[in-house]
């Protein structure tokens, strides 16, 4: 598999999805599968796959896992290891330097000012650099692409890249084999493209349905789909773009049909999964709860439904008063 694809090219296959599950596999944790309540939708049935409990707090380290592993098995693996840009050094970038550190390579992180210093304690203590960058979004990603140039690294994307993207499909991919014969709907949340064009990669020929939920407001899959037009990040390198051209090929040939939520809802959700269940998500990881939650997506009668939640990397104490 090529670290970068032209566009237009098809995208992954499952040899591509069998080898990162055999990558990520030994380095995390299982997806946690909890059977949750259905609402109003009573004679449905539904799951929630917490990969708020994952390694790092998110799915993310699955790409980032893959990506390293590959490089690896390679024998290409630069000796200045991986650079990744994230401008408030989120999950992509502790994804980033924890798998820096189980596979025993190097990780350089280049974020904002408005970084917090918790989080540059963070990744410092995974061992990864930090390069703070004066500038907005667009001015980090060019140092970390300056940088990749100067010091022979491995310029990592947070979504647009195979190896990312079939990292986030192993997700997928292990709800299939845990409970593939259970299931009928993936509900999965747009923000990044990486989970969402994965989940369609490893689904792709199983009949489960996908569901992608996006925000109102920024329903960028939703606009490329109706006007056949593949969205572009403007060179950024990451962001809010939300979707990518591959996303949008693997969501035609599926026939996925996006819907979305208000803000309202989502942080409704937030509360009802702390209050009731004790899980602490970050926002986008209640979008596909949400849609369900609203009535947003009405599962059929006995329809078995799997809700994605992405990530948990939040402070709890913004719950309380939500």
């Amino acid at each position: 598999m090529p670290a970068n694809w032209p566009h237009g090219v098809p995208p992954l296959g499952p040899a591509d999805i069998k080898a990162a599950v055999e990558r990520v596999e030994p380095h995390v944790r299982p997806v946690a599968l909890l059977a949750a309540d259905a609402g109003p939708f009573d004679r449905a049935a539904l799951y929630l796959a917490a990969e708020s409990a994952q390694i790092t707090g998110s799915f993310k380290v699955r790409e980032a896992v893959n990506l390293a592993a590959y490089y690896l098995e390679q024998r290409s693996m630069p000796e200045a290891g991986v650079v990744i840009a994230d401008p408030r050094g989120g999950n992509a970038a502790s994804a980033c330097a924890w798998a820096a550190r189980e596979t025993e390579t190097a990780a350089t992180v280049f974020a904002g000012p408005g970084i917090a210093r918790s989080a540059v304690d963070g990744l410092c203590a995974l061992g990864a650099q930090v390069q703070v960058v004066e500038g907005d979004d667009a001015v980090v990603a060019e140092a970390a692409r300056r940088f990749a140039d100067r010091e022979g690294a491995l310029l990592s994307h947070p979504y647009d890249n195979p190896l990312v993207v079939a990292g986030a499909a192993t997700l997928a991919a292990e709800i299939n084999a845990a409970i593939g014969s259970e299931i009928d709907t993936v509900v999965v949340p747009v923000v990044g493209a990486a989970l969402f064009a994965g989940t369609c990669a490893a689904l792709e020929h199983t009949g489960i349905r996908i569901v992608p939920v996006e925000l109102h407001g920024r329903r960028r899959l939703a606009r490329a789909l109706e006007t056949a037009a593949c969205p572009d990040d403007g060179g950024r390198g990451f962001g809010d773009c939300g979707v990518t051209p591959m996303a949008v090929e693997l969501a035609r040939g599926m026939d996925c049909v996006p819907v979305a939520v208000t803000a309202e809802e989502v942080d409704r959700t937030r509360v009802v999964l702390w209050r009731q269940r004790r899980l602490a998500v970050e926002w986008p990881a209640a979008m596909a709860l949400a849609a369900v939650q609203a009535g947003v997506y009405v599962p059929d009668m006995y329809e078995r439904v799997v809700v994605v939640l992405t990530g948990g990397n939040i402070d709890p104490a913004d719950l309380i008063e939500a």
